[in-house]
């Protein structure tokens, strides 16, 4: 297996980092090859004679890691349900096994690799990486935040940047997007925040009335038609109603969920694969871990405070193929919300993502009104050169379609609101530090953490 320039630099990284640290962080985007990444640091470690524990998640990801393992000829076993137990150097585990097999093992690794390394801090996680405290720990991850505010710096001590979104797609690595958005936001100020995210019950209600701006087949037959698609949604309920509107429609559509028996999401992503199924209806099971190269639209129908589940979802389709430019089809305005998913961000194991100049306060996302090209407030819009009236306003609804998100540069485009900058900031420390950067006196941070706290009762 060829290594890519950039992987190549990574794994010569992560190798000097442990030199001086315990716990790297890898940061890459999806698609950019992290596995492979990770399969050359076990390669290299068992070739020192190192014992090395690849810890994960979903079955699909310990597809990925073996299939990784076998292509470079690393021996290795599988610690999961229906795999039987192989004495080798490398061990690629399920969290949910090992959690009741690794107080009973003999068996003890020098390098814990953690795949989907913002997980770690789930109890189940948390006790095997305690188990094993002395080895040494890499994490790789897209995206390292967490719905619940707390940062990865107590498993991790130093974060690896790797290559951008727009650096992959300039080198071919991954495929450009367009990204189609709807002009009204569904109305979600009746939705309470349950862990950080929107209620599951009154998302699915809203989501769910077909008044929603946007019929997500007519704007699939006309910015995507014909192509292999995921559609995103709330629960099982949302799901069927999407699905059913599809095949009514002509269009062969199965539902995906983690409820499913394993060999049946194995078939139904077979048929995706394989042309069988037109579009794909998931309830976050696709989210992580999937490789779906010939999948080129998504369809965002479940609005999220999480900036790592948005990224991870429009991340599944800029897996490259000749010829490719991927849709998104936005329906609920997450690419307003958290900006393009090739915007470039810093991350930091402290707190949440940072834009790339540090202390820069997110601006407003602006819509042009002719164009809609989107772009940082000013009053000419830099694209077609309109000039913005002074009075504020909504965006105008154009017949409930979705309209594209332009931009002349990807770095002018997809802020955050500071009204969404606030939201996200959950703690106290959150808030302080916000209110520190922005100027605010000391007491603002506690009225408005003083003020969730009575809502909340």
């Amino acid at each position: 297996m060829q290594l890519r320039n950039y992987q190549i630099e990574a794994v010569g990284r992560l190798r000097g980092s442990l030199e001086k640290y315990q716990a790297p962080l890898l940061v890459m985007p999806t698609g950019a090859g992290k596995t492979v990444v990770f399969c050359e640091i076990a390669k290299n470690a068992t070739e020192k004679g190192n014992n090395v524990l690849i810890l994960v998640h979903r079955r699909e990801l310990i597809k990925q890691a073996s299939q990784k393992l076998a292509a470079i000829d690393v021996e290795h076993g599988i610690i999961a349900a229906g795999f039987k137990p192989k004495d080798s150097p490398v061990q690629v585990a399920s969290v949910q096994t090992l959690i009741r097999r690794y107080s009973t093992m003999q068996w003890c690794p020098s390098i814990i690799i953690i795949d989907e390394a913002h997980h770690a801090i789930a109890g189940s996680w948390n006790k095997i990486l305690n188990h094993w405290g002395e080895a040494k720990r890499i994490g790789v991850t897209a995206t390292p935040i967490r719905l619940d505010g707390r940062g990865l710096k107590d498993f991790f001590d130093v974060i690896i940047q790797g290559p951008s979104i727009p650096e992959l797609v300039a080198e071919g690595y991954l495929s450009p997007h367009r990204v189609f958005t709807a002009p009204l936001l569904p109305d979600l100020k009746k939705v309470r925040t349950r862990a950080g995210d929107y209620d599951i019950k009154q998302l699915d209600e809203v989501m769910s009335d077909k008044a929603i701006v946007g019929d997500a087949v007519e704007q699939y037959e006309k910015h995507a038609k014909g192509l292999q698609a995921v559609a995103f949604c709330v629960s099982i309920h949302h799901a069927n109603v999407v699905k059913d509107s599809f095949v009514k429609a002509g269009y062969k559509a199965a539902i995906i969920t983690g409820e499913m028996k394993m060999d049946d999401r194995d078939q139904v992503i077979k048929d995706l694969t394989t042309g069988k199924i037109q579009i794909l209806v998931s309830i976050d099971v696709i989210s992580e871990g999937f490789d779906l190269p010939l999948v080129s639209a998504c369809i965002l129908l479940r609005p999220t405070q999480s900036l790592g589940l948005y990224m991870q979802q429009v991340g599944r389709i800029l897996r490259p193929q000749p010829g490719k430019l991927a849709i998104v089809l936005d329906h609920v305005k997450n690419t307003i919300v958290h900006g393009f998913v090739d915007t470039p961000r810093e991350w930091d194991l402290k707190s949440k993502a940072k834009r790339k100049k540090p202390g820069e306060v997110a601006p407003r996302v602006t819509v042009c009104e002719v164009c809609y090209a989107t772009y940082r407030p000013q009053p000419v819009c830099p694209v077609c050169g309109h000039i913005k009236e002074t009075k504020r306003k909504e965006i105008d609804q154009v017949d409930g379609d979705l309209v594209e998100l332009k931009r002349d540069k990807p770095w002018l485009a997809g802020r955050e609101r500071r009204d969404v900058e606030k939201a996200q900031a959950r703690t106290l420390e959150a808030l302080q530090a916000l209110g520190r950067k922005r100027g605010y006196k000391e007491g603002w941070a506690f009225m408005v953490y003083d003020m969730r706290k009575r809502k909340r009762r």
